[in-house]
């Protein structure tokens, strides 16, 4: 045992005015009450044990750190009556300290091998708490011991403290359990007792205000403690880093994820202490139960390196499968040596340049869930015995790793729910409300019923960017491919038919001439296209490709079957083009809306829902039932209908952009359709869709399906025109919202001085139609 002086905060310790002294007065009371009900072998230690306090005559008796040591051998029978037998003083770090202070006066070696390096070497161990954290946990100490022993009052203190430093040499933190026993110790008021209101303490100990009123109504000063601490320290770092790795698990949102599984990597440092070894997170994730790739989820991301995207899909899934299928444990202290030179698979581990590897699956709930790499760079090495330190970690990084599983599962069914299904954000909270319904039946075995999701008087907003002209052009462009390819067609027949005449082929030139003459005057509907194209199929095609097998050396017939090829795969030609155009309109058109979406969002929740055409729509429902305890406002809606103004002109320059990189030029006209009335829709669960309810608001649905060809009243000029924005409305109210936006619009530089009021002309079931066209500057 050790009799130094050991100030275990380092002399740093603030002042903490006490009246303290050291006594065996309750440790002397202690062993009179073992000596009395002791009915085993241990009632002759304890009565050895009073003798000798006895005959040292120590009762009443306060002593100082100065002379305490002149009673070593009191000190020596403390510790054999207080320590297991069988434990040895070189395997538990125990002593004996002055009452409420960080002093220690006899302890075990290894407390002081444990302790002198961290408090005497403050380049090696820096302390993580600091003087006033520590005070206070003192105090708290202190008063809850004043009320437990004078009041049978208790607060929720921890005896148990923790202390973390970080070791210097590793750059790593230690965690170390420090356990007071206050057994031995008493308390003397000096004076008359204060009585504390304990109401108002309970009340203060939630507000976390107790120390404020304990130190006003009960001064430290009114009380003296005698006795000695008994102190166990031990070093609890491999324990709380598997903590701080739970801890993570549960703490960790998407926001802090990067943030997050750095304290993970960091923890499982500290648990091998060495940083030097380097980790790394491969989580398993699968799609319809096959493997995919995972993202880097924290550390070196080398798993990912070599087992990720560098591999094909089809690759990834077989060996994932196969490792997975029957998941093993590897080591090498050195991939570079001569046996493992032999194993392919490390190759890829050496070109980064790693040393030593470990690879150990993880499991979860005894299923597999991913990989933990453990490694070095270049010259440094680990051996097994890092491997054994690990042990602990592994279900919670198994626990960690379900989680991001579970998370990327989550982000896959918001994915299909936001982009494949009507279920937005705006209106989940409504299903999840019927659902709760439909569960709550079911459980309580009544009848199930299927209720109506409806949204009632909420504002509808439409909007249509529509491609100018797409039917025409495309028709244009069929015309054009089916030309060329008879032009080549009749070439290719005429060219054979002064080699081989035929009347077959004669007359197979003769229908080609007359389905000229029918494209010639632009004419060809479906039922004509499809005519032809049949005519191709099963006359001419099979004809030639008969010639083909006879005359294979024929260079004409050559040429015909790769034109062929190229017309059947419609990849090439007109259409083609024209394809390519539209759907560089409609992705731009359509990524814009989505990225704007959430925007919309902001200021209110709102239904957004877009669907394609020859271009892109889109409804928008905006009111108080999306979101009952959100008052809504008419601001609310003015936002959006500035928002759809403020859209159109982007969408207009966005496509008028993108036409020096189209293989045909094409042009989009943008409408509004204002609709000042609120109106009622539910899902409909037959179609997964939204749909208005009831004879007027289906009319508004008929109004949208009519006005995009409308005309300008007595004139044959369409109302929507490329580079102009169009509203259409039934009454000058309807758009006095917009009338301001776009004044601001036009101030801006966002829209020309060419605002146009319009009326329209009746179309079926429907007469004054109205509309505002003002058009978007270039650029």
């Amino acid at each position: 045992m050790k009799k130094n002086i050991l100030d275990l905060s380092g002399n740093k310790a603030l002042p903490f005015p006490l009246d303290t002294a050291i006594s065996f007065n309750p440790f002397i009371d202690y062993l009179r009450r073992r000596v009395a009900g002791e009915k085993t072998a241990k009632a002759g230690i304890y009565k050895t044990a009073l003798a000798l306090f006895e005959k040292h005559n120590l009762q009443d008796v306060t002593l100082s750190l100065e002379n305490i040591h002149e009673y070593e051998e009191l000190l020596e029978q403390m510790y054999v009556c207080l320590s297991p037998p069988l434990l040895n003083e070189f395997e538990v770090a125990w002593g004996l300290g002055f009452p409420f202070q960080p002093v220690i006066f006899y302890a075990t070696p290894m407390l002081h091998e444990l302790m002198a390096g961290t408090i005497s070497d403050q380049d090696k161990y820096v302390v993580v708490k600091t003087p006033e954290e520590y005070h206070k946990t003192r105090m708290q100490m202190v008063y809850s011991f004043i009320l437990q022993r004078l009041y049978n009052f208790r607060i929720p203190v921890q005896i148990e403290q923790y202390h973390a430093g970080t070791n210097m040499q590793t750059g790593l933190l230690q965690y170390f359990a420090v356990h007071l026993n206050t057994d031995f110790l008493e308390v003397i008021p000096n004076g008359q007792l204060p009585m504390p209101d304990f109401k108002e303490l309970s009340v203060k100990m939630a507000e976390d205000g107790t120390l404020d009123i304990l130190e006003k109504i009960m001064p430290l000063s009114m009380f003296s403690f005698r006795g000695i601490t008994m102190v166990t320290i031990s070093d609890v770092t491999a324990e709380k880093a598997v903590e701080n790795i739970e801890s993570v698990r549960l703490a960790r949102t998407p926001d802090n994820d990067e943030t997050s599984y750095l304290h993970v990597i960091q923890s499982l440092k500290t648990i091998v202490g060495n940083n030097k070894i380097e980790f790394d997170l491969f989580p398993l994730v699968t799609i319809n139960n096959e493997p995919v790739y995972g993202y880097r989820k924290g550390g070196t991301g080398i798993l990912f390196e070599v087992w990720g995207e560098r591999l094909s899909p089809e690759v990834f899934r077989k060996q994932a499968k196969g490792y997975f299928s029957n998941p093993n444990s590897f080591f090498s202290r050195d991939i570079f040596g001569l046996k493992e030179m032999e194993i392919s698979f490390l190759e890829h581990f050496r070109k980064l340049k790693v040393r030593s590897l470990a690879l150990m699956p993880v499991f979860y709930n005894r299923q597999p869930v991913g990989v933990l790499a453990m490694h070095t760079w270049e010259d440094d090495t680990f051996d097994e015995t890092a491997l054994s330190l690990l042990e602990p970690a592994l279900p919670a990084i198994g626990s960690l790793m379900q989680v991001y599983i579970d998370e990327f599962n989550l982000e896959i069914e918001n994915i299909i729910k936001e982009k494949f299904t009507s279920i937005q954000p705006s209106v989940q909270w409504k299903f999840n409300e019927v659902a709760w319904h439909y569960l709550h039946d079911r459980k309580r075995g009544q009848p199930e019923k299927t209720e109506t999701i409806h949204f009632n008087d909420v504002f509808p907003l439409y909007g249509a960017v529509d491609i100018r002209n797409s039917t025409l052009e495309r028709n244009k462009a069929i015309i054009s491919d089916l030309d060329s390819h008879l032009d080549l067609l009749m070439n290719t027949l005429t060219a054979l038919q002064l080699e081989h005449h035929s009347v077959l082929q004669e007359e197979m030139i003769y229908k080609c001439s007359k389905w000229k003459e029918v494209l010639g005057q632009e004419l060809l509907n479906g039922s004509d296209e499809d005519r032809l194209v049949t005519f191709f199929r099963e006359e001419t095609t099979p004809y030639l490709e008969h010639l083909s097998k006879l005359n294979g050396n024929n260079a004409l017939l050559a040429d015909y079957m790769t034109a062929l090829d190229k017309f059947n795969s419609n990849v090439h030609g007109n259409k083609h083009a024209l394809e390519v155009s539209m759907q560089m309109i409609n992705n731009a058109v359509n990524n814009y809306f989505e990225s704007e979406k959430d925007q919309l969002q902001r200021s209110y929740p709102c239904y957004f829902e877009k669907f394609r055409t020859d271009g892109v729509e889109y409804d928008i429902y905006i009111g108080q039932s999306f979101a009952p305890n959100h008052p809504f406002n008419h601001f609310h809606l003015k936002n959006v209908r500035l928002w759809q103004l403020s859209s159109m002109a982007a969408v207009a320059k966005l496509t008028a952009s993108l036409l020096p990189d189209m293989p045909i030029p094409m042009r989009t006209t943008q409408l509004v359709f204002v609709h000042n009335h609120t109106i009622d829709i539910s899902f409909r669960a037959d179609e997964r869709k939204f749909d208005v309810e009831g004879a007027y608001n289906i009319r508004y649905q008929m109004i949208k399906k009519r006005i995009d060809k409308v005309h300008i009243r007595n004139t044959e000029e369409r109302l929507t025109q490329p580079d102009k924005i169009v509203l259409i409305y039934f009454d000058n109210k309807d758009v006095e919202d917009y009338i301001p936006f776009i004044h601001y619009l036009q101030e801006k530089g966002t829209l020309n001085n060419d605002l146009e009021e319009l009326e329209l002309e009746d179309l079926q079931g429907l007469s004054g139609l109205k509309a505002l066209r003002v058009g978007v500057t270039a650029g």
